[in-house]
C-alpha cells in the first residue's frame, strides 16, 4: 500500500502544533506527525 502524502496544511493549526511542540504539550503521536512533516531528526536521550 502507497503512503498517503501531504498535499497542504493548514497554517494555524500548523503553527500552533509548531508552539506546543516547543514547549512539550503535544501528544506522541502529533510530536511524530510534526517531525515527519517538518523533517526534524530528534535523537534519543
Amino acid at each position: 500500500m502507497r503512503r498517503k502524502q501531504i498535499q497542504w496544511i493548514n497554517t494555524p493549526v500548523l503553527t500552533e502544533a509548531i508552539f506546543r511542540y516547543e514547549r512539550g504539550l503535544l501528544s506522541n503521536s502529533m510530536k511524530l506527525w510534526l517531525e515527519q512533516v517538518l523533517e526534524i531528526n530528534q535523537t534519543k536521550n
